[in-house]
């Protein structure tokens, strides 16, 4: 069984396992990264499908809210912020701008540009990348560790002096993150909250005549409202139900309800009463006179014509309140993220394990959970950055013991 020793071992080669690399590296530590798939990053390039919203460029004090806990947020955005995850990318080269929702992306609306900068730049400061190494253990071997891989050509070990965990959640396992860790750490005594999907669309049971009219097309212009949370911005009907940004949104909310069920303003910028006004009082066509009036889309019609109602006021009282129910959240492999993961009092302020001295966690692991928007992203660099540096110190210390 091959064996080989480094300083800092990274396990995972995504995006928070490459930061936390590139932290260890700089700082001087002999690096590995070790990642099940052929390459690495490839999470990293599906992101990147969608022009790679790298973070958002809202003030810090809503940015933090966004991750449903905002002091730990407040200083994890603290050690590494968006202004420097912005700098971070333009450092290599790669200019960015502030889109019109105010998320951040890079010039070229493509992460692999930015991702070959970012392994060139790992492989000069001295990262040694194993790939399709699978990680199926780790023991303790005095003040160090020896994490155990399978490959191609058969088991092999790594000894490191720390350790960073960096394999993500459960999310779009084809890309590598397939949440095999999660009996690993289970193992050694560590706590896991159970993997959920988040930013995630969620079924609908739709009669087939409004998905001969609506599938396919988004509902534009409307509030969405989970519970006690609201948000704006619009849906995307689906053969199976909904997807779209401002479900997405919801996602925190959509969990914590026993009967997931959504509450959709379609006029926002009107009252009920000025939506009854354009009305005529009564008559059999009075979803074909909102539709002139209102302009309505050919889905926000159809929409309405799912609910029978007889008068004015109750079309544009469901108009400002369409119920919909949702009969559960779409499987966790389709989700863009994913919540839960490695419990927070696992953990200490440098994102160690307290059980496991030496042993750091990073990215989508940890059990947090964020919209789309900028926000994932930003809580993988900030996290690993945070982890990596924890790492640092921790060997610093050994070396001084």
């Amino acid at each position: 069984m091959p064996t080989d020793t480094c300083d800092i071992l990274v396990i995972g080669g995504g995006p928070a396992g490459l930061r936390a690399a590139e932290i260890a590296s700089s700082a001087g530590w002999r690096t590995v990264v070790a990642d099940r798939m052929p390459s690495v990053g490839r999470k990293f390039l599906v992101a990147g499908r969608g022009g790679l919203n790298l973070t958002h460029s809202e003030p810090i004090e809503r940015f933090v809210t966004r991750y449903g806990d905002d002091f730990r947020w407040r200083d994890l955005l603290a050690g590494f912020s968006p202004a420097e995850l912005r700098a971070w990318a333009e450092g290599m080269g790669i200019e960015t701008f502030i889109g019109t929702s105010g998320r951040i992306f890079p010039n070229t609306k493509q992460a692999a540009p930015l991702l070959r900068r970012w392994v060139a730049r790992l492989k000069k400061q001295g990262v040694d990348f194993r790939l399709r190494h699978d990680w199926i253990g780790i023991e303790q071997a005095g003040v160090d560790w020896t994490a155990t891989f399978r490959t191609p050509d058969g088991d092999s070990t790594l000894h490191a002096h720390a350790v960073v965990l960096a394999m993500g959640g459960g999310s779009w396992p084809q890309t590598g993150s397939n949440a095999a860790w999660i009996p690993i750490v289970r193992g050694s005594g560590i706590a896991v909250t159970p993997l959920a999907p988040a930013n995630c669309g969620y079924e609908v049971a739709w009669s087939p005549d409004f998905l001969a009219t609506a599938e396919g097309q988004p509902l534009k212009n409307i509030q969405v409202r989970a519970g006690a949370e609201s948000v704006a911005g619009e849906l995307l009907v689906t053969r199976y139900g909904l997807e779209g940004g401002a479900l997405y949104q919801l996602s925190r909310a959509l969990r914590a309800m026993e009967n997931p069920c959504l509450t959709i303003d379609l006029k926002p910028a009107f009252t009920l009463e000025q939506l009854e006004a354009k009305l005529p009082p009564n008559g059999a066509n009075v979803v074909e006179a909102a539709a002139r009036a209102w302009k309505l889309s050919p889905a926000t019609k159809a929409l309405l014509l799912t609910h029978f109602v007889s008068s004015a006021h109750e079309l544009a009282a469901l108009a400002k309140a369409f119920p919909v129910s949702l009969r559960g959240p779409r499987p966790l492999e389709e989700a863009i993220s994913s919540a839960g993961g490695v419990a927070w009092t696992e953990l200490d302020e440098n994102l160690m394990l307290r059980r496991l001295p030496g042993i750091f966690c990073a990215g989508e692991m940890i059990d947090w959970d964020a919209p789309t928007g900028g926000y994932l992203l930003q809580g993988c660099f900030s996290t690993a950055t945070r982890a990596a540096r924890g790492a640092d110190d921790f060997l610093k210390a050994l070396h001084h013991a």
